[in-house]
C-alpha cells in the first residue's frame, strides 16, 4: 500500500506517518509538504492508493490542489486532514470530490478505522456532520457515481438486502447505507424500486440475458 500525506508541517507529517504504519504491514508514505510537491508525486507515482490533504497550505490552498488531483486523476481516492470543523468546508470537500474528511483532533484510532472505511470503497464523514447531511450536498450526475456506488447499484437493483450488498463487497452496513443515500440522490428518486427502474432507464445495470 502507498499513501501520500500532504502538511505543511513536518512534524505533524512524522506522527501521522507513524500512525499509518498500523493499516496493515508493508505500507509506504511519501509526504508533501506543498500543493505543487503533492501534484508532482501523485503524477509520478501511478500505483498511489489514498492521498491525505491538508487544507492549509503554502502558496495554494488545499481546495486548489484538491481540484488538481481529482481532476488529472480521477480515480485516486483524496482524504482531507484538517483542524477545520466547519461543516461548510466538510461539504465543499465532498462536492470537489473527496471522499473522506477527518478532523486533526481525532484520535489515531479513529483515523485509521475511517481510512479503511475509504479504502473498502466507503466515504467518511466526522461524527459531529449527519451523514445524510454531508451528502445531500453533493452534487452528483447518474454518470458520476463512483465505481464502488455502481457495484452497490447493481446489488441493489437485482433485489439484494443491506447486509448481503455489504457482505459480497466486504463493506460494513453502514457504509452501504450511505452509497445508497448517495445513489438515491444521484438519480433523484426516494427508494429503492425507484432507483433500479431510474438505473435500468439509464443503462446503468449491465444486461444478463
Amino acid at each position: 500500500m502507498k499513501l501520500l500525506v500532504v502538511d505543511d508541517h513536518g512534524l505533524f507529517r512524522e506522527g501521522v506517518c507513524q500512525a499509518l504504519s498500523r493499516l496493515e504491514e508493508n505500507v509506504e508514505v511519501l509526504e508533501a509538504s506543498s500543493c505543487d510537491q503533492a501534484t508532482g508525486l501523485v503524477a509520478n507515482n501511478s500505483d498511489l492508493d489514498l492521498v491525505l490533504l491538508d487544507l492549509n497550505l503554502p502558496e495554494k490552498n488545499g481546495f486548489e490542489a484538491l481540484d488538481e488531483i481529482t481532476k488529472g486523476f480521477p480515480a485516486l481516492p483524496i482524504v482531507i486532514l484538517s483542524a477545520s470543523n466547519a461543516k461548510v468546508d466538510v461539504k465543499r470537500a465532498l462536492n470537489k470530490g473527496a471522499v473522506g474528511f477527518i478532523h486533526k483532533d481525532t484520535t489515531s484510532d479513529i483515523m485509521i478505522n475511517a481510512l479503511r472505511i475509504v479504502l473498502a470503497g466507503g466515504i467518511y464523514v466526522p461524527p459531529n456532520m449527519v451523514e445524510h447531511e454531508a451528502l445531500e450536498q453533493i452534487d452528483q450526475a447518474p454518470n458520476d457515481l463512483t465505481p464502488r456506488q455502481k457495484q452497490v447499484l447493481i446489488f441493489l437493483a437485482n433485489g439484494h438486502s443491506n447486509k448481503v450488498i455489504a457482505s459480497d463487497l466486504n463493506l460494513a452496513e453502514a457504509t452501504v447505507k450511505m452509497h445508497i443515500t448517495a445513489i438515491f440522490k444521484c438519480l433523484g428518486v426516494s427508494n429503492r424500486t425507484q432507483a433500479a427502474l431510474e438505473a435500468d432507464k439509464l443503462g446503468l445495470i449491465p444486461d444478463q440475458r
